[in-house]
């Protein structure tokens, strides 16, 4: 990162970064930390306190005379609307602009049935939770949704999966309603992203893994989401494992480890094996009763995952393997497969200190990467400074 100079901390937006990192709280700070003259420190302060993004404190401690006037962020200045869609399970929610849910709600709905059934629903969920809020308050949107999405534009690249949702530009259709910055992800990163910021904010490389309806993974680099040149990254799903008997994938490919060792494989081959199984909840049963057929297919879709997580690990070499998703969280036999391949077919200087865990955010990783994800670009001090700008055009 190139070393910041007054120069370029002299916007409005450079001097709120700088107050919600604390790295500066009071004018004087600002002063000092940027070398701007005291008049320009009031011009872009005053700015911010109109926009409501900071507010003023004045229980700071003194040290003799008039206490300091404290600069807090104000994380109730605005809200960003979230949605973290699942195949088959949706959570969305309104948040302040520390990532705080203030309202949110849980339903059932195939996304299958495609964004002209889906999105309308999310848009008039996000209209209830608001209430009596100001429409005014919305600075941002993050989704989450369960297909390869090509991040830049917000379109959903998903052929043969999702096939309804194929090219679809997602952030048009939401700023037609909500006139404001929409970022669209896969909803494994944005999972991954809230995982390591809520639960592992000192490491700066983390795979997490989603074991559910599909399988896929999400990768922190460097301390940053990487998602690679359009968005691709992470499609660990479509890894050809060595042993799967042909079954075709719905990416058109074989054996894919999504298409063998998935939550939807595993109802796929119980079914097939005479068990009456029709959710993940009643493979759950099984289990915990002791089926010994049950149990070996897990631990089979275990050894599958490890394998071809033991690549991964291998080339992203990572601090941590994050366990995600109602199928991982379900079966510590299958964990155990996955833990167990991994430390034996990966690398010993990969290994050394990698933990293997289960997620400690659960499906809230999913609410939190999505507001992460849009908080970071709509406070950021390029969009704050250009926000600011338009907003002095209208005048």
């Amino acid at each position: 990162m190139p070393r910041r100079t007054a120069a370029t901390l002299a916007t409005s937006g450079e001097v709120l970064r700088l107050i919600r990192t604390g790295e500066a709280v009071t004018r004087a700070d600002l002063g000092r930390v940027t070398g701007l003259s005291r008049p320009a420190v009031q011009l872009r302060v005053g700015e911010l306190l109109e926009r409501g993004l900071v507010v003023e404190r004045t229980d700071a401690p003194s040290t003799g005379g008039r206490p300091p006037v404290r600069l807090e962020f104000n994380a109730g200045g605005g809200v960003v609307l979230v949605a973290a869609l699942g195949a088959s399970r949706t959570r969305v929610a309104v948040c302040d602009l520390a990532g705080s849910e203030l309202a949110g709600r849980d339903f059932a709905i195939d996304v299958e049935q495609g964004p002209d059934v889906v999105l309308p629903l999310l848009m008039d969920t996000w209209d209830e939770l608001l209430g009596d809020r100001p429409r005014s308050m919305i600075r941002g949107v993050g989704m989450g949704v369960p297909a390869t999405v090509e991040f830049a534009q917000g379109r959903t690249e998903s052929a043969r999966v999702m096939a309804s949702w194929t090219g679809v530009l997602i952030p048009p259709i939401i700023r037609e309603r909500f006139p404001v910055p929409v970022l669209v992800d896969n909803d494994v990163n944005v999972l991954a992203i809230g995982e390591h910021r809520g639960a592992y904010p000192d490491l700066d490389d983390l795979m997490f893994v989603k074991v559910s309806t599909r399988i896929g993974a999400g990768i922190i680099a460097g301390g940053e989401i990487l998602r690679g040149a359009l968005g691709a990254a992470g499609e660990i799903g479509h890894i050809p494992v060595l042993d799967g008997a042909g079954v075709l994938c719905r990416c058109g490919n074989t054996d894919c480890v999504d298409s063998v060792a998935s939550g939807t494989a595993l109802l796929r081959d119980l079914r097939e094996a005479g068990k009456d199984v029709k959710t993940i909840a009643d493979v759950t049963a099984l289990v915990r009763a002791g089926d010994a057929e049950t149990m070996a297919m897990v631990r089979t879709a275990g050894r599958r995952i490890g394998e071809v997580l033991a690549g991964a690990v291998n080339i992203l070499n990572p601090s941590v393997v994050v366990l995600g998703g109602d199928v991982a969280e379900a079966f510590g036999p299958l964990v155990s497969s996955i833990r167990e391949v991994v430390y034996r077919r990966s690398t010993a200087l990969a290994t050394r200190r990698l933990r293997i865990e289960p997620s400690r955010l659960g499906s809230g990783a999913g609410i939190g990467g999505c507001a992460v994800m849009v908080l970071d670009h709509v406070l950021s001090p390029e969009a704050v400074d250009e926000s600011m700008t338009l907003s002095a055009v209208r005048r």
